[in-house]
């Protein structure tokens, strides 16, 4: 809507129509008193203003707009036919008003003029309302932003204290797993020492009583096995920093603890070189043990058990990589040719305490491959395997040839 300011109630009429024709919303004021009034009420976007009236004149109007926070952004534009003389058009700018138009007026060029301020004005009244909701949501995020920050804060000290209990209550049962051990080894040991005194001196001639005897340190030598197992594998999450480690040296020792065991089968050990990487050897030889003594005990009825260790150096950290002679990884293949077994069940045979074989033939905890996937997983490696019943099993290692974090 504009407001018409003229004292002359004809002029007012003529120059209403005129801008009605054009579908332009129209108020008037008969002085400049009333136009005040009006204008601190309702909001205008444009205001014509007649120069030469009584009491208030056009001049003194706008002045007083102008340094109101309110209306002094509302375009004026002063209309008369008496003050045409360069100064008070020089005035009439200097005021504060943004068109000073002479009579006789042409119509279409006022209408031109008034459409392109209504224009102007419901533009920038659009970029105020922009600019207000623009720092509304700026104020939100930011308060969002301060809020998050509050709570990562908080977050992290929360986190910070957990992780201090967690380091504590994890020395605790570092600290338990070492006593029940001790205090679970020592009364089996002397269940172990009694029991073979009773069978030496008393049972030579009782082939039942044989025979019950044998089972009952059959099973303490499981309990015993399986105590070490446990104590193991809790180990696994105390602090031991890596180390440079020449494979070829570990996998030695582990083939030398098992020299009976080789020799005893007629088992074919083959091996190619392996690489030196960073690692923690005490660990890896874990592995070793746990795989190679594996494929030892589960060779089946095999005229010729065979074993074969071999490595390759590969682009990535996947099972499939290609191979890369600059490959800052590691495959190690450990194949057999034993009992092997479905690969339906390939995920169980690396959860704890989970066993495929029958143990009253294949003795064992179900730990050791749960041992080797945690140690694994603590070298930033991985270990899977492929199998077929009755045709062997391979267990793949990867392994990054350098740790780039110590992991705990």
């Amino acid at each position: 809507m504009i407001l018409i300011v003229d004292d002359i109630r004809a002029n007012i009429i003529a120059l209403k129509k005129t801008l009605e024709l054009h579908s332009i919303e129209v108020d008037t004021a008969e002085s400049g008193e009333e136009a005040l009034k009006k204008i601190l009420k309702t909001d205008y976007s444009l205001i014509i203003m007649d120069v030469q009236m009584p009491g208030l004149d056009g001049f003194e109007v706008v002045r007083i707009l102008s340094g109101n926070k309110k209306t002094k952004d509302i375009p004026v534009i002063f209309l008369s036919a008496i003050n045409i003389e360069k100064k008070y058009i020089f005035k009439g700018y200097e005021t504060g008003a943004v068109d000073y138009i002479t009579k006789p007026v042409d119509s279409d060029l006022l209408i031109l003029k008034v459409k392109s301020f209504i224009k102007i004005y419901d533009q920038q009244n659009e970029l105020k309302v922009m600019k207000d909701l623009l720092s509304k949501e700026i104020a939100i995020r930011k308060e969002a932003q301060d809020n998050l920050e509050i709570k990562i804060v908080e977050r992290t000290k929360e986190l910070v204290l957990k992780n201090e209990e967690l380091e504590f209550k994890n020395h605790e049962l570092q600290q338990f797993s070492w006593v029940v051990s001790h205090d679970l080894n020592e009364p089996i040991r002397k269940i172990q020492i009694f029991i073979g005194i009773i069978k030496d001196l008393y049972l030579k001639d009782n082939p039942k009583a044989l025979d019950y005897v044998n089972r009952t340190m059959k099973s303490a030598e499981r309990m015993q096995t399986l105590i070490s197992d446990l104590l193991a594998y809790s180990r696994l999450s105390s602090k031991v920093l890596f180390e440079k480690t020449d494979l070829n040296v570990v996998l030695q020792e582990v083939l030398s603890d098992f020299d009976y065991q080789i020799e005893n089968k007629s088992a074919v050990i083959k091996v190619t070189d392996l690489p030196a990487i960073h690692s923690i050897p005490s660990q890896l030889r874990q592995v070793f043990q746990n795989l190679i003594g594996n494929a030892l005990k589960f060779s089946g009825n095999v005229a010729v058990p065979t074993i074969e260790i071999t490595s390759e150096l590969i682009k990535n950290r996947e099972f499939d990589s290609e191979t890369d002679p600059e490959g800052e990884f590691c495959r190690i293949i450990i194949s057999d040719n034993g009992i092997g077994f479905d690969e339906v069940y390939l995920d169980r045979i690396f959860v704890i305490f989970q066993s495929l074989n029958d143990r009253s033939i294949y003795e064992g905890t179900g730990i050791g491959l749960a041992i080797s996937k945690k140690i694994m997983e603590k070298h930033n490696g991985l270990i899977t395997a492929k199998s077929e019943l009755g045709k062997g099993a391979s267990f793949i290692l990867v392994l990054p040839l350098q740790q780039e974090i110590q992991t705990n």
